[in-house]
């Protein structure tokens, strides 16, 4: 039996961490922002300051996270065991983020909370986000398999993000007094996700079609037509006038988004192979440490993007209310956030019993990883900064491109004309530019899937000499 192949339980249980990460994550990536203007009332200027600020400060904490995951080795495995010791508390502080803090009249205090809760938050996903993508790369070393082991978690962790996205609107709606269900806000979502599942399951195929480079130029162009059939439509009508049209150019663009970026986190695995090719030893942690380093930065630069345009258009917080805007009651918030996290932590410890680590250091080499490696890493390693920099760019696109839809969906008309157009800009136009960045990155890419295939070859050849050897040795006593 070959040991690198999985079972469909393997590759199931691994998405469902995936899921329940997404879920979480796309809450507060989508309608944190909107919670803090519609909800809480703080300024746009002064919500994108608690996300950048946030995401600054675990910027520089992040390689610490990936060395203290590389080092330690917890008794329930060394990186599955913080689905359980981060991934419980993350679903929580998911909680807090949408807590109001009952405090009147000390505004401050309502800001100091947003700053701790978020920041308890992003710690704890950097914890988990980090182990888990260790974890995809100690699953296997056969590229195909990891290639299908991947769509399969990007398949589940979209579903994640449907959920999220459709049913906070559905489940805020549920619990607030007025009970008025924002419908197209939860189409215009769920538009936004379906391509997930339509195209995902063929990611391979795609990809063996066009070529890793040219699968991200196809399809990023595609997004860029449905942003800017998005820009067109918003412009010379209402958006509730014509909603067909509207949901028809918002699954373009997703479909677009969606395969263009799907696949980048194959790439992941062989950063790591190519590393452990040069240096002998597999730093998945480090290397995933870096990753979310520069992710961090990529959404630290979209939040201030979508702040910033917001705070200096003129937008206006609830200006739809009544006609087709989410609620605006704390309490609905609490709980709908509190079923979500129920689901979530469900789904973490399903994952946690399915799955099992294959190729991971062993303690002596854990105990060689310094924070010291990961620049070292960074800088010897070409691939790795070629892909830190794109993922900085992808995810800057996804931060603006999420938080903007809620705003695209809630009153568009109703704001100021340079808000809607502000709007318009996080939306369609911002997204677009970000795309031609990454595909200007992506295209100077060094890594083949021939010389991936044959850089992990002579990696299995080497560990099954030194295998070899060590049993001669222990024979000769």
């Amino acid at each position: 039996m070959d040991v690198d192949r999985l079972t469909w339980t393997d590759r199931i249980g691994f998405g469902a961490g995936d899921f329940a990460q997404n879920l979480v994550y796309a809450a507060v990536g989508s309608y944190l922002l909107f919670f803090y203007t519609d909800v809480i009332d703080l300024p746009p200027a002064i919500a994108a300051s608690v996300f950048f600020v946030v995401q600054i400060v675990d910027t520089a904490c992040e390689p610490f996270v990936g060395v203290f995951i590389d080092r330690v080795n917890p008794p329930w495995g060394k990186y599955r065991s913080y689905l359980l010791l981060a991934g419980l508390p993350l679903v929580l502080s998911a909680v807090l983020c949408f807590t109001h803090l009952p405090v009147e009249g000390v505004f401050v205090w309502k800001i100091l909370y947003a700053y701790a809760a978020y920041a308890g938050f992003s710690l704890l996903f950097a914890v988990v986000n980090v182990a888990y993508g260790a974890l995809n790369a100690s699953l296997s070393r056969e590229t195909d398999e990891i290639t299908l082991l991947t769509t399969v978690r990007i398949f589940m962790a979209n579903a994640g993000c449907l959920a999220a996205m459709v049913g906070i609107p559905l489940f805020v709606a549920s619990f607030a007094s007025e009970r008025v269900l924002p419908w197209r806000m939860m189409l215009f979502m769920g538009f936004g996700m379906l391509p997930s599942f339509v195209f995902m399951p063929f990611l391979p195929a795609l990809r063996r079609f066009f070529g890793k480079r040219n699968l991200f130029f196809v399809f990023a162009s595609v997004a860029v037509a449905g942003m800017a059939a998005l820009y067109v439509l918003s412009r010379l009508w209402r958006v509730a006038d014509h909603p067909g049209l509207i949901y028809a150019a918002q699954f373009v663009k997703a479909s677009g988004i969606i395969v263009a970026t799907g696949y980048m986190w194959t790439f992941v695995p062989e950063v790591i192979a190519y590393s452990e090719h040069r240096t002998g030893r597999r730093m998945s942690g480090i290397v995933n440490a870096v990753m979310g380093c520069f992710c961090r930065l990529g959404m630290a630069f979209g939040k201030v993007l979508s702040g910033g345009v917001l705070a200096w258009t003129g937008y206006r917080a609830a200006v739809a209310e009544g006609k087709i805007s989410l609620p605006t009651e704390p309490r609905a918030w609490f709980w709908t956030m509190v079923g979500l996290a129920t689901l979530a932590a469900a789904l973490l410890v399903f994952s946690f019993t399915r799955i099992r680590e294959r190729v991971v250091m062993d303690a002596a080499e854990s105990a060689l990883v310094k924070v010291g490696d990961l620049w070292r890493e960074f800088f010897r390693n070409a691939p790795l900064r070629l892909l830190s920099l794109f993922f900085v760019v992808v995810f800057a696109m996804f931060s603006v491109g999420n938080a903007a839809g809620v705003y695209f969906m809630n009153g568009l008309e109703e704001q100021p004309p340079s808000a809607g157009e502000g709007i318009r800009w996080l939306v369609c136009i911002i997204p677009s530019l970000l795309l031609a960045v990454a595909a200007a990155v992506i295209a100077r890419y060094p890594l083949s899937d021939d010389l991936v295939a044959r850089l992990n070859r002579e990696i299995s050849g080497k560990s099954a000499a030194r295998a070899l050897h060590g049993n001669e040795n222990e024979d000769t006593f």
